[in-house]
């Protein structure tokens, strides 16, 4: 089985209009949605050999969240910051392990898990996991196909 998990980065402080996009951080909401999403991810059993995020404060402080619930080191990638959907899908890929997680932004994370979806996710809200599965032994079998299954968790 080849399984994909996005996550929409949490919720961010627009609290200073000086500082850098890259550069914001998590809110108060974003605070305390991160440990509660990466906790009802890690008590649903699933094994993530791969955490993978961008740059961005809001993404790897989302990112470690989930590594620390689930007990896997983030890898950070510059290239993740602000990328279309088909370089996550291509990172995720150039990992080569069977289970991914891709901690990202908008649009792309939304665009990519509606493509993998079949249309059925339109929107990534912030901190939600969308799962992905696919009946495969490798990620050569699942380019270009929407997953065998999938499913989407949200915050709210």
């Amino acid at each position: 089985m080849i399984e994909l998990i996005l996550v929409r980065h949490a919720k961010s402080d627009w609290g200073d209009p000086g500082l850098d996009d890259h550069e914001r951080p998590l809110n108060g909401r974003g605070e305390r949605d991160a440990p509660v999403m990466a906790a009802r991810l890690a008590q649903s059993g699933i094994e993530v050999e791969r955490i993978i995020s961008s740059t961005a404060v809001r993404a790897r402080t989302t990112a470690r969240a989930f590594g620390a619930a689930l007990g896997v080191e983030v890898e950070l990638d510059p290239e993740l910051y602000a990328a279309p959907g088909s370089r996550l899908l291509a990172k995720a890929v150039a990992t080569g392990a069977a289970s991914v997680m891709v901690v990202a932004h908008n649009p792309g994370i939304s665009d990519l898990a509606a493509r993998l979806s079949g249309g059925g996710i339109e929107h990534m809200p912030t901190c939600a996991v969308a799962r992905f599965e696919w009946d495969a032994r490798s990620w050569d079998e699942v380019e270009g196909r929407v997953a065998d299954q999938w499913g989407l968790d949200t915050p709210r």
